[in-house]
């Protein structure tokens, strides 16, 4: 997700004035569109106490950021 909106801020970045831009916007509200679906799932898994924490996955990631 994170390297489709990046791609998508650099190629409009560098986008000439025509309608190539307009195309790289519309992709990247397509992308946050979708990143916001993901987002509203998360939530009601949490809301409804299905999310769980895979603590061994989450202490490990802690760990290497210490590091």
């Amino acid at each position: 997700m994170i390297s489709n909106l990046n791609s998508a801020a650099v190629h409009s970045a560098y986008a000439s004035k025509t309608n190539d831009s307009k195309t790289t916007e519309q992709g990247v509200e397509a992308t946050k569109r979708n990143d916001m679906g993901g987002v509203e799932k998360l939530k009601e898994s949490i809301n409804s106490g299905e999310y769980k924490v895979n603590l061994d996955a989450l202490s490990q990631k802690m760990a290497d950021e210490l590091l």
